[in-house]
């Protein structure tokens, strides 16, 4: 007996056997045991012999919950995003959420934090454990884990960033649009030296979005220049603030950047802040996404508002429709953003706008009048 008066056989009670212990009894992966209980036969025999001893030397017994196959009345969903500190995938996950719930699904949450190593591990965590589906942002343009769910029907609809793979269903904004359109409007507003900060090319938004910004500039008859774009392997304020440093020391100086994301728009309003420049008059700033929760009132920054919301609801009720109906037709399913023009693009004294004519759908002989006319007036400037 213990001083409590429990008897001593009581105190030291034994943890039940986990999926996870027969899979390092086995010396195998938790999907691999998964597809063993399951019966798929495309495990190799050596391994199914391994787990089979396993689970008898354990004695594990799976759950009901374990034996759950995917799609046959399953309530979890998984949700992988890359940032979960990022108020842009708070709202991207509440979305799915309450669409989730309101179809009787709950949500499982992963934090990818931009690692393709993490992403896979939690695909064939969530292809062991009794999911009706995911929901991906992907960390690359590949899903290195996505082979861990097809094996068990498991669909996948990826949101905000697109993939190679074109079977999956998608929920995006046309990020190309969207980034040429910011660039023009600054162009149009009569800056020419124009910088962009993107993320590493790995991430598909960050190459269409630098796409965008150097079909604006082609537009407009104004020259690419290496210099100007300045990506990182990262895309957090910390790398903003080191990459707009970096054109900011640029002679001749830019006039203006055009940041790929929010974390990246507050790296470069720290990078300007420190610099004493003042916005717009010593430089322009056109971002993407809200920031209103990081700068306050302090000036209203241009920049391109895309609904994390809509497309994390957009991306669950696409889902579920999958769930309903496997056979569907893949689907792609853009949606719409909007340029909202604040004090930090103002245009710029001195110079003059660019022609309302010059736009993707101007005639020939319109747009190369108007490309001759920026062309000389860039060369004045300097």
């Amino acid at each position: 007996m213990t001083e409590f008066g429990v008897p001593e056989e009581d105190v030291h009670v034994q943890k039940p056997t986990t999926i996870r212990d027969v899979a390092r009894q086995a010396g195998v992966s938790v999907a691999t045991v998964s597809r063993v209980l399951n019966g798929f036969t495309t495990v190799d025999p050596i391994l199914v012999e391994r787990v089979q001893e396993a689970v008898a030397k354990l004695k594990y017994q799976p759950s009901r919950a374990a034996r759950t196959l995917a799609g046959q009345g399953s309530t979890l969903i998984g949700l992988l995003v890359t940032d979960m500190q990022n108020p842009f995938f708070l709202d991207l996950i509440r979305g799915v959420e309450e669409v989730a719930q309101q179809h009787g699904y709950l949500v499982v949450v992963c934090n990818t934090l931009e690692n393709a190593q993490k992403e896979a591990k939690y695909l064939e965590v969530l292809a062991a454990e009794p999911i009706a589906g995911a929901i991906v942002v992907p960390t690359h343009g590949q899903i290195d884990g996505l082979e861990h769910l097809r094996e068990r029907n498991i669909p996948v609809v990826t949101v905000d960033r697109r993939v190679e793979d074109r079977s999956l269903d998608c929920v995006i904004i046309d990020n190309m649009a969207a980034a040429r359109e910011a660039v023009a409007h600054l162009i149009a507003n009569g800056y020419r030296r124009i910088g962009m900060l993107g993320g590493p090319k790995s991430i598909t938004n960050t190459n269409e979005r630098m796409a965008g910004y150097r079909k604006a500039l082609q537009d407009a008859g104004l020259p690419r220049d290496a210099d100007l774009e300045q990506r990182g392997s990262l895309i957090g304020a910390e790398v903003g603030i080191r990459l707009a440093n970096k054109l900011l020391d640029l002679d001749p100086p830019v006039e203006a950047i055009f940041a790929a994301n929010n974390r990246l728009t507050i790296g470069a309003l720290r990078a300007i802040h420190a610099r004493q420049k003042r916005i717009p008059e010593d430089i322009a700033l056109v971002g993407f996404d809200d920031i209103d929760w990081a700068v306050p009132e302090l000036i209203s920054i241009t920049t391109v508002l895309q609904s994390a919301y809509e497309l994390g609801s957009t991306a669950a009720n696409r889902l579920i429709q999958r769930l309903q109906k496997p056979d569907a037709p893949r689907q792609e399913i853009v949606l719409q953003h909007q340029l909202l023009v604040g004090s930090s693009s103002r245009p710029r004294v001195g110079n003059a706008a660019l022609p309302r004519s010059l736009s993707p759908k101007a005639g020939k002989r319109k747009q190369k009048k108007a490309q001759t006319a920026i062309a000389q007036e860039v060369s004045y400037d300097r």
